[in-house]
């Protein structure tokens, strides 16, 4: 009586004995497969090779991403770190705002930013205009950097051109609790901020702004 033994049974058979094929050598090398991208039988070793080949495709591919990717960190890495150097080099607290902006505009080639701020030391004009009491509610509401389409924010209307996508931070002193200001990127591409991006580096523009501007802050905010 012959028993019909399943593939999974072979299969558990050949883990469970990995001396099999050195036993049987010339069953090895008799042993023919389909080739996995052409019309063709070849040799399990043959088969073998290809599959090494095609791990070892993967791995060069991996490692060239990572490679680009360790490239473009340090690319950005540099680029804040020189940001960073001319605000800090700044002996006039009050260019500082103009830093920010015109610094991450030359950096990080953004086309439009718009910077806002309140309660500081600064004439009531430009980056320090007066905002209603909306805009400091949609800040207060920032728990994280807000990225995704431009026309569901109430900022929107600070853009000069036509805007898509945009991120928005909020500018704290601190831990504290209540912002003294808006940071706004925007972008004609509606893909340059999307909603389920990353925002580790945004928060990283955030706090540093924040920390710039902290030399703005009013006295009272100081103690």
């Amino acid at each position: 009586m012959t028993e019909q033994i399943s593939a999974a049974a072979i299969a558990r058979f050949l883990q469970d004995n990995p001396g099999f094929f050195d036993e049987h050598a010339e069953l090895f090398a008799s042993l023919s497969v389909p080739h996995p991208h052409q019309a063709r039988a070849i040799s399990l070793g043959e088969r073998q090779i290809l599959i090494l080949r095609d791990k070892l495709k993967t791995l060069e591919f991996q490692l060239a991403t990572l490679g680009r990717q360790a490239s473009f960190n340090e690319s950005v890495s540099g680029k804040l770190s020189q940001w960073c150097t001319q605000m800090l080099a700044e002996p006039v607290a009050s260019h500082i705002p103009g830093h920010i902006v015109t610094g991450l505009a030359q950096q990080f080639d953004l086309s439009e930013i718009v910077l806002r701020v309140w309660d500081l030391d600064l004439a009531p004009e430009g980056v320090a205009a007066p905002v209603d009491v909306a805009v400091r509610e949609y800040a207060t509401g920032l728990k994280r950097p807000y990225c995704g389409p431009a026309s569901d924010s109430i900022v929107s209307a600070w853009f000069q051109k036509p805007t898509a996508s945009m991120a928005a931070m909020a500018l704290r002193h601190g831990k504290q609790q209540e912002p003294f200001g808006l940071l706004v990127l925007g972008s004609e591409d509606p893909e340059r901020y999307e909603e389920d991006m990353a925002t580790d580096f945004l928060q990283t523009i955030s706090e540093l702004s924040a920390a710039a501007l902290s030399r703005l802050a009013m006295p009272s905010e100081t103690q």
